[in-house]
């Protein structure tokens, strides 16, 4: 149901800007997205229209109609559109080109999908946000509708109230009002610069965290946020996780590299005494 509302919502979009290249729009979790090249950002007053839009179709009850196209077809019916070039190109020379119609509206698309658009009870709009072609920041960036849609009006009632109370809960926005902590471009995205009141509930929270460790048995080491390329090489993370770890940097002529785990260093603790085959770690 979420993929269809989705094929409905770019229904309205190119009703609306005939221009748009479609890039792909899949369901997610409570709800789904599309994406689009258009020639300005969406506004809230955009969306308010494709919204009306959608609910004309919705009640116009038009039928989900799949068809399998050659590619040469396939490529001239989206001729004008890049991105589902670009979709139909990497698909293998054998595979099969489905696309789905609903009024006068057509996507590439393997499907499935409910019977008609009337089987879209409730759905609902809810923002914008930028998103790079495919996730990469070298292509083109694209603009992200993402909206929810349910099996009745009650369900999506609950679900936007849910979405206002995570809202109000959020910790960025508590984490602004309230003074905690701050993130600065320069700095770089996702890295909490701790303010007076946020580093005193963070200490409070640690010392909490240390006391049910030791009571539960637990002890507490610290070790280093480097180590030698040797350590990774031996521990085998530089063969498994190399691609996913941060460059290397050198010191006195020593490769070191920012730690992916701590288990290395724990070993390290265990070999530097004897102990009985009772202490295993």
């Amino acid at each position: 149901m979420r993929h269809s509302a989705a094929h409905v919502m770019a229904d309205a979009v190119l009703k609306l800007f005939p221009e748009a290249k479609m890039g792909i729009g899949p369901p997610i979790q409570d709800g789904f997205y599309y994406d689009f090249e258009v020639s300005r950002p969406f506004t809230p007053e955009d969306l308010e229209e494709i919204e009306k839009l959608m609910r004309e179709t919705i009640k116009g009850g038009f039928p989900f109609q799949r068809e399998d196209l050659s590619r040469a077809d396939a490529e001239e019916l989206f001729s004008g559109q890049p991105y589902k070039l670009e979709l139909i190109n990497d698909l293998p020379g054998d595979a099969v080109i489905s696309i789905y119609r609903h009024d006068e509206f057509v996507d590439l698309c393997q499907g499935p999908h409910v019977h008609g658009t009337s089987d879209i009870p409730a759905m609902k709009l809810l923002s914008v946000a930028g998103a790079y072609w495919r996730g990469d920041e070298k292509r083109p960036m694209l603009q992200r509708i993402y909206g929810t849609a349910f099996d009745s009006e009650a369900e999506l009632a609950e679900h936007l109230e849910r979405l206002e109370e995570a809202e109000r809960r959020d910790h960025r926005t508590l984490g602004r009002q309230l003074n905690l902590y701050s993130i600065h471009e320069e700095i770089g995205p996702g890295l909490i610069v701790w303010h007076p009141k946020g580093g005193r509930i963070r200490s409070i929270i640690e010392d909490y965290w240390k006391d049910l460790h030791y009571r539960r048995g637990y002890d507490i080491v610290y070790s280093p946020h480097i180590g030698r390329a040797q350590l990774w090489e031996t521990s085998g993370h530089l063969d498994f996780y190399r691609e996913s770890m941060y460059a290397p940097m050198e010191v006195d002529g020593q490769e070191y590299f920012l730690k992916p785990m701590n288990c290395p260093f724990h070993i390290a603790i265990y070999k530097s005494a004897l102990h009985s085959y009772r202490e295993l770690p």
